[in-house]
């Protein structure tokens, strides 16, 4: 929670299209995504044209995961990010998952071992000082505050420890923009929603490029993150369009970094 005084950041302004204000924006999400975790999978597969994978794990790499860690997956939703987190740490059990989607929990594909908790990111269910990373795959736009969430994150992470958030932000360039926004919004949704005919997932994938172009301005993210007392923030833009912004919790680890 941000300290009297202290700006709340927030990712983007409530989008009337979905949900008519915050209060209702949680129930809205939980619903969303409880009905559509049983294509999320594939439709993720068809946004990233497959490179999802790699380009999860290369991420963490670059963010400085390596063998033994314990890591924390905030938004574990089916386990995208938290499958390439166990080849890295090596050991299943050395993985958290947190969703607030029951539904999400309920079609991770994971090894036994992970433990998935139902929370929030601004609510995380760990005592402090308990992880080594923390990783959030694209989930930072369904935050209800910035603020609140990265201050969940530093309380849960030990000193030293290393955080990792994936995010796709719109292309700076004007064309690729579109062309991104075309296919996005207007080829991803009617082909997802011909996979599992439920029109929820046709939604899901609009709304998903609504809050992109949204989303608040990546100097903010990493404004949000300095305020939070994180160190050595910095952000890597891949292909044009996904950001990942790493920093690193005060202490012996980072001093190296």
């Amino acid at each position: 929670m941000p300290q009297d005084g202290a700006k709340n950041y927030v990712p983007h302004a409530v989008l009337s299209d979905y949900y008519p204000d915050e209060s209702r924006r949680r129930a809205f999400l939980n619903k969303i995504f409880d009905q559509t975790a049983h294509s999320y999978d594939w439709t993720e597969w068809l946004i990233g044209f497959g490179s999802g994978r790699w380009y999860r794990h290369q991420a963490l790499i670059r963010a400085g995961l390596t063998s033994g860690m314990r890591l924390l997956d905030v938004g574990v939703g089916t386990g995208l990010v938290a499958r390439e987190a166990i080849k890295i740490v090596g050991d299943p059990a050395l993985v958290i998952g947190v969703d607030p989607s029951q539904g999400m929990l309920d079609r991770a594909h994971l090894p036994e071992g992970v433990q998935l908790l139902q929370g929030r990111g601004e609510r995380i269910p760990l005592r402090s000082e308990s992880v080594e990373f923390v990783s959030m795959g694209f989930a930072l736009r369904h935050l209800s505050s910035l603020s609140e969430a990265f201050a969940e994150f530093y309380r849960v992470m030990k000193p030293g420890a290393r955080l990792c958030l994936l995010e796709i932000t719109p292309p700076v360039n004007r064309v690729y923009r579109r062309i991104v926004k075309t296919y996005m919004t207007h080829i991803v949704p009617p082909i997802a929603w011909l996979k599992s005919r439920d029109a929820e997932t046709h939604r899901i994938w609009r709304y998903y490029w609504d809050t992109i172009e949204a989303c608040v301005a990546p100097q903010i993210v990493q404004q949000a993150l300095q305020e939070a007392g994180f160190e050595f923030v910095d952000r890597h833009v891949a292909l044009g369009i996904f950001s990942e912004y790493t920093a690193g919790k005060p202490g012996l680890a980072t001093a190296a970094k």
